[in-house]
């Protein structure tokens, strides 16, 4: 599949989506926040930006590129959060903290490559659909092809028929028109015969 700009904005895009998730808390189900808000988003657009990718990846590439951006971005999520620790976990870089930015780097990583496969499936589904109307229109094709290929038989049988029949007709006309030619001359020679006799008796 040929590869332009868009597939170059739908890698950069899912990256940017991926890491913009370093900036919200890590309690996203705290109540009174906008936390769980603005990730149903971001999970919405990762999910919208894999689907696009579809338009420029095949199935394994695509899932590739995406696991190798995830990887990528939760790398750089570790280093950012360790090198500035005060802005991102507000002091806190214990292990879960950065197990927790990790896992929703990972997440969204994860919507990106369900929008690729629900693009993928729908895809396959489009192509077996007409894989389907073309093995249709090919049994349409062969049950005609079938009908015409009878249909000259049975004319040929009718044509062949007729022609045993002309031939056999023929061939009876031919037999007694020599039984009547043989009769006449069998009719002749007598009447030769006769009339060679009168004359020698005459003489």
């Amino acid at each position: 599949m040929e590869k332009g700009i868009g597939s170059y904005f739908a890698v950069a895009l899912t990256a940017l989506l991926v890491f913009s998730s370093n900036f919200i808390d890590t309690d996203l189900f705290r109540i009174g926040d906008m936390n769980i808000a603005v990730w149903f988003i971001l999970s919405a657009l990762c999910f919208g930006a894999g689907w696009y990718l579809k338009s420029y990846y095949e199935w394994n590439d695509g899932v590739k590129t995406l696991i190798s951006v995830t990887a990528s971005v939760a790398i750089i999520t570790v280093i950012m959060v360790m090198s500035f620790g005060e802005y991102f976990a507000a002091g806190n870089t214990s292990i879960e903290k950065l197990l927790a930015y990790m896992v929703r780097n990972i997440l969204l990583g994860s919507m990106g490559i369900f929008g690729l496969a629900v693009s993928e499936v729908i895809s396959l589904d489009k192509e077996a659909y007409s894989l389907k109307e073309k093995v249709t229109l090919f049994e349409e094709t062969i049950k005609d092809a079938k009908k015409e290929s009878d249909l000259i038989i049975r004319d040929a049988n009718i044509k062949a028929a007729k022609t045993i029949n002309d031939a056999e007709l023929t061939a009876k006309n031919i037999f007694l028109k020599k039984e009547r030619i043989e009769k006449e001359l069998k009719e002749f020679i007598q009447i030769e015969k006769e009339l060679l006799k009168k004359y020698e008796e005459n003489n």
